[in-house]
């Protein structure tokens, strides 16, 4: 198995991993792309992570990330900021200004690594064009997010398009089990074909800091007791669910929420959940703060009593684990990898289920048991240290290279003249985006 530095290509066509975190399209998946992609390069391994230029312009933009890592936006598909859910028939330009690119400047790649259904679009064309293996994540799967915010929410194509893709690619990567388990429920999956690394945390930037420290800088008192919800103001975040819980509490009047995220006063998300704290008469408790940059993020979390992640569904639950790195215990629904983050019970606690009455039952157990038995931030802490990025991009290297292992094993099969190889419209998903526009 080789063992000389990979040339990476890394596609997220919609997001970029330096844009604005808490906006509507970056989150959690662009601080995964930037991190693994830093990881990697620092450890000798050179990537390039494509994304779409959203400003006007022809000429492609390269600029350098971190130490062997290079973001290339692409002039494909107008000019001007698109919503994710409009770009689907830019797949194939975007894949013309890659393959343009990689032609330009003689840079072969070892393998792809796509994330979201419109980048795996894009991989497989590469896949094919250059006859390299495609690894994908999804980071969120379509079917799960017409459960959860129900019917139209999601594109038919991309429904078709990722069961077609775990048909196809070389490898899935997913970021919790229970991913997995969602995956093979509504897809024709290959088990062996799945993979499951879970997210990391940057333990340099999420460490505890002093309460009273913390508290002073985000303008807290030190005598509330701080219910913190960090994500993005959308249907699956359970933002409305974690108002309701906080309105069945006891003693309520001595717990304050702090929201952070959303758009300001014109996202209507976040109109709507002011509404809902005023029609459940708990607004004057509720303090809505807005988009907090990451630096700002562990003041917030090392402030708080507890993270609460009231999610009807998450792929992973990155805040989690950030709250948690930087000592502060979480309350979560089950979802995603909560099981996993929250086993030992010093990190937190789990609510039966999603809805409000078993979220309030939680947090106030949450609060009774720490004004009990308190537990150090550094023992909260303890449990986030196995997943370090230094980790998570050793096992990334695992998969990659079981990609690469299976791909050259199954060349040289083909090659010597086995008729049972597999065929090629399964091989390198020739016509998939066509299959997918027309629900073939």
């Amino acid at each position: 198995m080789r063992t000389q530095p990979l040339h990476i290509a890394m596609i997220s066509m919609h997001s970029s991993p330096i844009g604005r975190l808490g906006t509507p399209d970056t989150g959690g998946m662009s601080v995964y792309i930037r991190e693994l992609a830093r990881r990697l390069g620092g450890r000798g391994h050179r990537v390039d992570i494509f994304t779409r230029a959203e400003s006007g312009g022809f000429a492609d933009r390269v600029q350098p990330l971190a130490e062997n890592v290079r973001l290339v936006a692409l002039s494909a598909g107008g000019g001007g900021a698109l919503p994710k859910t409009a770009l689907f028939p830019h797949v194939p330009a975007f894949f013309d200004a890659l393959d343009q690119f990689h032609t330009a400047t003689h840079r072969n790649y070892d393998l792809i690594h796509s994330h979201y259904w419109l980048s795996g679009l894009v991989g497989q064309r590469a896949r094919q064009a250059w006859g390299v293996p495609h690894i994908t994540t999804f980071h969120t799967l379509g079917k799960m997010k017409l459960r959860v915010c129900g019917p139209g929410t999601e594109p038919a194509a991309r429904i078709r398009a990722e069961r077609k893709l775990v048909e196809v690619c070389d490898r899935v990567l997913l970021t919790s089990a229970r991913e997995k388990a969602n995956l093979l429920r509504d897809a024709p999956a290959r088990p062996t074909l799945l993979d499951v690394v879970p997210c990391g945390v940057n333990l340099e930037l999420f460490q505890p800091i002093l309460k009273p420290a913390a508290r002073r800088r985000i303008g807290a008192a030190m005598d509330d007791a701080i219910l913190l919800f960090v994500g993005r103001i959308a249907p699956e975040k359970g933002l409305d669910q974690l108002l309701c819980a906080f309105a069945h509490l006891p003693h309520r009047h001595r717990v304050k929420v702090v929201v952070v995220g959303g758009e300001g006063g014109g996202d209507p998300g976040l109109q709507q959940a002011q509404a809902l704290a005023r029609g459940l008469g708990v607004a004057e408790r509720i303090r809505f703060v807005g988009r907090v940059e990451q630096p700002e993020l562990p003041y917030f979390y090392s402030a708080a009593d507890m993270l609460v992640l009231p999610s009807a569904y998450e792929s992973f639950g990155m805040v989690a684990l950030e709250a948690i790195a930087c000592g502060t215990p979480v309350v979560a629904t089950p979802v995603g990898a909560m099981e996993e983050l929250l086993h030992s019970g010093a990190s937190g606690r789990l609510a039966a289920d999603s809805s409000a009455v078993s979220l309030a039952a939680a947090i106030d157990r949450m609060l009774r048991d720490r004004a009990e038995r308190p537990v150090a931030p550094e023992a909260v802490r303890r449990s986030a240290l196995r997943f370090s990025w230094h980790r998570v991009a050793a096992d990334v290297l695992k998969v990659y290279r079981l990609a690469l292992a299976t791909h050259a094993a199954a060349h040289a099969h083909r090659h010597a003249g086995d008729d049972g190889h597999p065929s090629h419209a399964a091989c390198c998903g020739c016509g998939m985006f066509a299959a997918a526009e027309s629900g073939g």
